[in-house]
């Protein structure tokens, strides 16, 4: 088969993910997203002979926007601009969990300070304020006392970007010093792993050490049904563990990283991957 790489840097992951697709002997075409034009009514020529395309952008705003081009091209990508579009934004990510009845924190959604304050005040202390776009932990705030919340408020207002004016307000979860992410292709798990630490971000990105982990009946039943509730794909499904062998799922990441997960487990995560590229493009290519 051959495969559109899209990306903005060359990380690890992506470079796993390169070496096995060409020990494969599949053709492989990095796509620099820098670089590209993108017309409403002709796709550029690189994408030609590609029979899938894997978004691998860093920044999200270019992921939106480049998986609709090609959605509306014709050109398969993983993921979908659907999906892209409801893991990317974590107000639509939370509705949709909720609405597919997956157990997922308690939110409220503010427009101003006021408002948010109150919603914080409702939630009681402590409690979660997250950025409506973001990753890596970056910009989310445990809020424990009234003055807090009035700083950080203060602050997002005065950021100026109109996503900081949308105050994302959480119940914050007991959590028993981690969370678990779990790497999934259309709701199969390929890799579990649990994120410690001492801090209440527990995220890889901020030095949490990480451990291979074992999914039990009800963690597969949460993964599966977390990745269909936005569209299916190669997804990043995180949970955190609550009261007796009980889970809440408070995120699905779209373009997920899994260098990690390679690293903790006996499972060659890149080699799952690229297995499920082959079986979509071979469904693809009966479906037509």
């Amino acid at each position: 088969m051959h495969v559109g790489l899209l990306y903005s840097r060359i990380r690890r992951d992506e470079k796993l993910l390169l070496s096995e697709l060409r020990d494969r002997g599949h053709d492989v075409t990095k796509i620099d997203v820098r670089k590209e034009q993108f017309n409403i009514s002709a796709a550029p020529a690189v994408f030609d002979e590609i029979d899938v395309v894997l978004d691998r952008c860093l920044a999200t705003s270019r992921s939106l926007y480049i998986t609709r081009f090609l959605d509306a091209y014709g050109v398969p990508v993983v993921n979908s601009s659907e999906t892209a579009q409801l893991c990317a934004d974590k107000v639509k990510n939370s509705l949709a969990l909720e609405a597919a009845g997956v157990p997922t924190p308690n939110t409220t959604v503010a427009f101003t300070t006021d408002a948010a304050l109150e919603a914080i005040e409702g939630f009681g202390y402590p409690c979660v304020l997250k950025p409506v776009v973001g990753s890596w932990g970056r910009l989310m705030a445990k809020i424990d006392s009234r003055n807090a919340a009035e700083a950080i408020l203060e602050h997002k207002e005065t950021l100026g970007h109109y996503e900081h004016k949308v105050f994302y307000v959480q119940e914050f979860v007991e959590k028993p010093g981690r969370d678990i992410r779990v790497l999934a292709t259309d709701g199969e798990p390929v890799a579990a792993m649990a994120r410690s630490s001492d801090h209440w971000l527990t995220n890889a990105a901020k030095g949490g050490t990480t451990q291979a982990f074992e999914l039990d009946d009800r963690a597969l039943e949460l993964v599966e049904r977390a990745s269909e509730a936005v569209g299916g794909g190669l997804l990043g499904v995180d949970l955190m563990e609550v009261g007796d062998d009980g889970y809440t799922v408070h995120e699905v990441n779209h373009t997920v990283e899994f260098k990690a997960l390679n690293e903790v487990g006996e499972v060659d995560v890149p080699a799952k991957v690229v297995d499920w590229l082959e079986t979509q493009v071979k469904a693809e290519a009966t479906a037509q």
